[in-house]
């Protein structure tokens, strides 16, 4: 296949999101205001709670068996690759910048997570149907191309709403120390901080806070500890800071109950299948997985407004698409939550799709060419 026609079938899905996501920026605009803030978070409720975890879910136990997990064992490691890799080059833009310290969880959360989530359950399902795609049949290709998706989906899930959630919040919360301490601000609030002591956390016994750089400004201390006591007392805290609530997000659960179905062969038998009596159940999780990726599109553009050899070649694709991908918007509503960073967010997002429209079809067009 010639690298043009490769170009095309690169180019149509890239092209496909950028005018929903153009429809959805449109729709959020102040004359328009269909899709204004109060109804995006609304919307955003409805995918998290129901639409991603249904398309997970049902695509996951249709097409994962006991036999194929073996073969998907990269897949988490690939992602992981991805977050260590990231969270080093952030550490290193912020030791460059030197970036404020209300900025730190942000840039980091940044550089760690690529979009795991929602763009290559878009593109990935795209190029299948694309006439010319090198990955064969457009329905099996389209069958295990969401199942590679959304299992991607649920694994960065895991590590977004663990990692880069604690990243953010230790950031935001090391901001509002700072503002503690300014001169102005210290004696009208010392009374009702010590009538809270418990709403006062200690960030440096926090396992997260190795990855956030000092500025110096901290005292030294005068008793050295050994590294390996420092490290053992940081594995210690990180089972205390993680948020279970976070992790097994809707989206998580979704992929653990497809994983189930998938995998037990009498659960199999009575869900997935022509035959099966209670397949009226995983066509309803599919119908309601069917409307994702459309609002999650139109949801993108509207939050844009402010600011391994051994494996098919589709499952390469979706790990080598893994690297090539922005940030996660779900960056945007950890930033909204702790309310630290949310205009730097948006300008963050905004340059980063941006340049991805033009970044994502040229590395999608180089990797089926290497692919096929």
């Amino acid at each position: 296949m010639g690298l043009l026609q490769l170009f095309v079938v690169a180019s149509n899905p890239v092209i496909k999101v950028l005018l929903v996501t153009a429809l959805g920026l449109f729709l959020a605009l102040d004359r328009i205001n269909i899709l204004g803030e109060d109804t995006r978070r609304l919307v955003n409720h409805i995918v998290f709670y129901v639409f991603n975890p249904a398309l997970v879910s049902s695509n996951l136990a249709k097409t994962i068996t006991y036999e194929s997990v073996a073969s998907l064992w990269y897949m988490p490691v690939n992602i992981f690759i991805t977050f260590l890799i990231g969270s080093a080059l952030g550490w290193v833009l912020i030791k460059i910048t030197k970036a404020p310290k209300r900025l730190q969880g942000l840039i980091l959360g940044c550089c760690a997570a690529g979009n795991l989530g929602n763009l290559p359950i878009i593109i990935v399902p795209s190029v299948c149907k694309e006439k010319g795609s090198p990955f064969g049949d457009p329905d099996v290709c389209y069958k295990y191309g969401m199942a590679y998706a959304s299992l991607s989906m649920a694994t960065g899930n895991l590590l977004i709403w663990s990692y880069v959630f604690n990243l953010m919040r230790i950031s935001s919360r090391q901001e509002a120390n700072i503002s503690l301490d300014s001169p102005k601000l210290k004696e009208p609030l010392a009374e009702k901080c010590s009538e809270t002591p418990s709403s006062a956390h200690d960030t440096s016994d926090d396992a997260y806070t190795l990855l956030l750089p000092h500025t110096g400004s901290e005292p030294q201390e005068e008793v050295q500890v050994p590294l390996s006591h420092k490290i053992k007392h940081y594995l210690k805290m990180i089972p205390s800071n993680l948020n279970l609530k976070t992790i097994f997000a809707p989206p998580t659960l979704g992929a653990v109950s497809g994983f189930i179905i998938g995998v037990v062969s009498p659960v199999r038998s009575l869900l997935i299948g022509s035959d099966a009596p209670l397949r009226v159940i995983t066509e309803s999780a599919e119908m309601l997985g069917d409307a994702c990726i459309p609002t999650v599109t139109l949801i993108l553009g509207a939050n844009l407004l402010k600011g391994l050899k051994g494996t098919d070649p589709l499952y390469q694709f979706m790990l080598l698409l893994q690297f090539t991908v922005p940030p996660a918007m779900s960056i945007g509503t950890i930033a909204q939550l702790f309310g630290a960073g949310q205009s730097e967010c948006s300008v963050i997002m905004l340059w980063t799709y941006a340049l991805a429209s033009i970044a994502m079809t040229l590395w999608s067009t180089y990797y089926m060419w290497m692919l096929s």
